[in-house]
C-alpha cells in the first residue's frame, strides 16, 4: 500500500500510479488537493496521517511542508545519482522530479525581444499601462521575488514590484493561462507565465492555439544569472505508515517511464538526463538556468510578500 496526498490534479498522474502499482504491485491510493488544503490536512492529522507522500508544485510550497514538520528526510544514492544538486533540498526533505521555467509573455507586434529579455524590463515605465499578472499571493510570484531578494537585496527588489505595479494594465487576476490569454486579447502586451501553460495551449483546442499564436515568450536574463526555475517535486511524510513503499515510488519516479508519466501532461521538464521530452517542449529553445538555491526561496517568502503588499500588489 503507498498513499499519496498531491497538489496535482491531471489524468495523466492516475495513470502513472497505475504504471508504478503494475511495475511493483504496490497498491497506490491517492488523496489530490490544494497545497494548502493538503498541508492543513496533515496538521490536523497529525501523527496518524495516512500520507506516505508529498507531491506539490514549487520549492516555496515544499518548503511549507517541510517548515511545518510534515516530510522526514530520505538519503537516496539513486535519486543522488539522478537528480542534479540543484534540484534537491540537501537533506533529502524533497526532490525536484520536474523543473519549469518562470518566463516572460509578451506580444511580439508590439513588444520586441530586447525590450523582455530582464526581469528588470517588467518595471520600466515604457510599460506603463501593459503589464499582466496574477496574485502577489500565488507561490510562484513569490518564490520568483524570492529570487530577486536573494539576489538584489530588499530596496532592489521593492522598487521592482513597485515598478511593475505602476504598470498594471488592469488588477491582478486569473491564473499564468489567464495573462497570456490578456496578451492575445490586445489587454497587455507583457506578463508572467511558467512555460508549460504557454505549450499547452500552444498544443491545445483551436481556440487556444490561435490565442498562443499572437504570443511569444522571453526567457530573461540569458546574459546575467538565467532564468528563474522551480520544480514540481515530492517527499516522504512525517509519519508514513509505509516508509519503504514510499522511498520505491520516489526512486521510480526518477526512472525513464516515471518521468515520462509526471511530465506527459503538464508540459514540465524531466529532472534527469535524457528522458524523452513531452510534446511541444521541442519548440522551446535551449536557455541558460538560474542556479539559485531552491530551498532558500521558502525563506525569503514572508519578505516576498511584505514587499508585494507595500507595492499595491494584490
Amino acid at each position: 500500500m503507498l498513499n499519496v496526498y498531491s497538489a496535482r490534479h491531471y489524468d495523466s498522474d492516475k495513470e502513472m500510479y497505475k504504471e508504478f502499482e503494475a511495475e511493483t504491485g504496490i497498491h497506490v491510493r491517492f488523496r489530490e488537493s490544494g497545497a494548502p488544503e493538503l498541508l492543513e490536512t496533515m496538521k490536523a492529522e497529525g501523527e496518524a496521517s495516512p500520507a506516505d507522500v508529498v507531491i506539490s508544485s514549487d520549492a516555496g510550497t515544499l518548503y511549507r511542508f517541510e517548515a511545518a514538520g510534515l516530510l522526514q528526510p530520505f538519503e537516496s544514492e539513486t535519486l543522488k545519482a539522478a537528480i542534479p544538486e540543484h534540484f534537491r533540498q540537501e537533506d533529502g526533505y524533497w526532490y525536484g522530479f520536474a523543473r519549469r521555467a518562470r518566463v516572460i509573455a509578451y506580444d511580439p507586434q508590439r513588444v520586441s525581444p530586447q525590450d523582455v529579455s530582464e526581469y528588470a524590463d517588467l518595471a520600466d515605465p515604457r510599460f506603463k499601462g501593459e503589464v499582466c499578472m496574477r496574485s502577489s499571493t500565488n507561490i510562484y510570484n513569490l518564490s520568483l521575488m524570492g529570487e530577486l531578494i536573494g539576489r538584489l537585496g530588499h530596496d532592489a527588489a521593492q522598487a521592482w514590484a513597485s515598478g511593475v505595479v505602476a504598470n498594471f494594465a488592469r488588477p491582478p487576476q486569473g491564473g499564468d493561462t489567464t495573462q497570456i490569454e490578456a496578451i492575445a486579447a490586445g489587454e497587455c502586451s507583457v506578463a508572467l507565465t511558467n512555460h508549460y501553460y504557454y505549450v499547452r495551449m500552444a498544443n491545445g483546442s483551436p481556440s487556444e492555439q490561435a490565442a498562443a499564436a499572437k504570443v511569444a515568450l522571453s526567457f530573461p536574463e540569458q546574459e546575467s544569472w538565467g532564468t528563474h526555475v522551480n520544480v514540481t517535486g515530492a517527499g516522504i511524510a512525517a509519519h508514513a505508515p509505509n516508509r519503504s513503499n514510499a522511498e520505491k515510488f520516489l526512486e521510480w519516479l526518477a526512472t525513464p517511464l516515471g518521468q515520462s508519466w509526471l511530465t506527459k501532461e503538464t508540459r514540465e521538464y524531466p529532472i534527469i538526463a535524457g528522458a524523452e521530452l513531452p510534446e511541444g517542449l521541442e519548440a522551446l529553445p535551449d536557455f541558460r538556468q538560474s542556479d539559485f538555491p531552491l530551498d532558500d526561496l521558502g525563506t525569503y517568502q514572508s519578505e516576498a510578500q511584505e514587499i508585494y503588499d507595500r507595492a499595491g500588489w494584490n
